[in-house]
């Protein structure tokens, strides 16, 4: 028995005229507990990106570190070595340096985390330092050609960011073209100041001469940025200086 709501909204009972058909074929689309079925199968074990380099490829990035970060550094890892490190029951993370001191490790970026490279992935994926270095790089260059650009101008003081919260804005000044964007931005009589106060953030700021009472904002701004920071890489200040705009450390 079933119950309907009449116009009265009463309910009024309504009685079966036969009993259900038993036989009749279950509909495979047909809710059950009130769950729809899957649209489709579940990756398998086997395909996921951590087992397939297929998979991976178009999520690896690099990221940046603190300076000194312990790992395995990538540029030494030949065969021997790489065994040698697969074999680790706590794989150490793949390093390169990176500009102005700063590490860089590679990450399979998934939607709400990474998973920090070892030895064990390139085992896993049989591929060589190389091709992920060169793959990361692709990719981050790929993403920050349509990652946009946040713009501030007072005056003489000009102020550029990124921080769309993807995990690759600090990343982005690995890339020449990008630091030739914040010297053009920036540039001119003023010094290029950069922070990379977090994995999410990066920032330029131009530094017009004699201007010390910016430089102390700027570095107070970047100070708190830190304190709160999600991944954070660096209290200090960077430059970008010659021709090919090479991140350096700030002096005064």
């Amino acid at each position: 028995m079933s119950m309907e709501r009449g116009p009265d909204d009463e309910l009024i009972p309504t009685w079966r005229e036969a009993p259900p058909d038993i036989h009749t074929p279950i509909d495979p689309t047909a809710p059950v507990s009130g769950h729809q079925p899957a649209s489709e199968a579940p990756r398998s074990h086997s395909e996921a990106p951590e087992h397939q380099w297929e998979a991976a490829a178009d999520h690896i990035f690099p990221a940046l570190r603190p300076a000194g970060m312990h790992g395995a550094p990538l540029e030494e890892l030949d065969e021997v070595r790489l065994a040698h490190e697969g074999m680790k029951k706590h794989a150490l993370p793949l390093v390169d340096d990176g500009p102005a001191s700063l590490s860089v490790v590679y990450v399979l970026r998934e939607p709400s985390f990474d998973v920090v490279i070892n030895a064990d992935h390139l085992l896993t994926w049989g591929i060589d330092a190389p091709t992920l270095r060169d793959r990361a790089m692709s990719n981050l260059r790929a993403w920050s050609a349509t990652a946009p650009w946040t713009d501030e101008l007072s005056g003489d003081r000009h102020l550029v960011s990124s921080d769309t919260g993807s995990g690759g804005d600090a990343a982005r000044i690995l890339l020449a073209e990008v630091r030739a964007h914040l010297a053009g931005r920036c540039g001119g009589p003023s010094r290029v100041l950069v922070a990379l106060p977090d994995r999410d953030l990066l920032i330029a700021a131009s530094l017009p001469p004699a201007d010390d009472e910016f430089l102390t904002q700027f570095e107070g701004f970047v100070a708190d940025l830190i304190e709160g920071a999600h991944e954070p890489i660096e209290r200090g200040l960077f430059e970008l200086v010659g021709e090919e705009h090479e991140l350096v450390r700030f002096e005064r």
